[in-house]
């Protein structure tokens, strides 16, 4: 079972989306409901981030048949490897999992020391792969996660308004995610 993470300030940091173009991560939150995710695109755990974006990709087509829902949910992918996620490689990892006209971000940070006060701010931990030789592999250990984001910008909710229930159905059905 998956309980959300505890809800705080939402971070934000210099980002770039999938065009190459900088921007902050509040520019992606405005009045939507937001679900943000970390990801990594070389990810070959089948149960890890191919699993994530293949639930959001469920949670994506629910909010795309809801009138309710439609233009009010924003789905954000955001990797912890800006190394090797570069706006192009989110551009064609995005292909599989993005509906035309459906605003999910994929987004990644400028440098490996940009992301980590990101990922320090919503208690993401990330372990990198290195050979003996101190090279890394490629490959992570990261804890995968999916984050609730009201309507404002600047917070998370400390409960889950009845929209974002509706929105994370599909991932209670699939991972038995807990609203507690």
């Amino acid at each position: 079972s998956y309980t959300l993470p505890p809800m705080g300030t939402a971070a934000d940091a210099e980002v770039l989306d999938s065009q190459g173009k900088s921007r902050r991560i509040h520019d992606f939150l405005g009045d939507s409901i937001v679900l943000l995710s970390f990801i990594y695109t070389s990810c070959s755990d089948v149960n890890g981030c191919p699993l994530a974006s293949s639930v959001l990709r469920i949670v994506q087509e629910q909010v795309r048949h809801s009138a309710d829902l439609e233009d009010r949910v924003r789905l954000i992918s955001f990797s912890f490897d800006p190394q090797y996620d570069t706006p192009a490689r989110l551009r064609e990892y995005s292909s599989h999992f993005l509906s035309p006209g459906f605003d999910w971000q994929f987004l990644t940070s400028p440098s490996p020391q940009a992301l980590a006060p990101v990922l320090a701010a919503y208690n993401q931990w990330v372990i990198r792969d290195y050979d003996a030789d101190g090279n890394y592999l490629g490959t992570m250990s990261p804890l995968l996660r999916v984050y609730p984001v009201s309507f404002t910008h600047l917070t998370l909710p400390t409960r889950a308004p009845a929209e974002i229930s509706v929105v994370l159905a599909p991932l209670k059905k699939k991972t038995n995610v807990s609203m507690s």
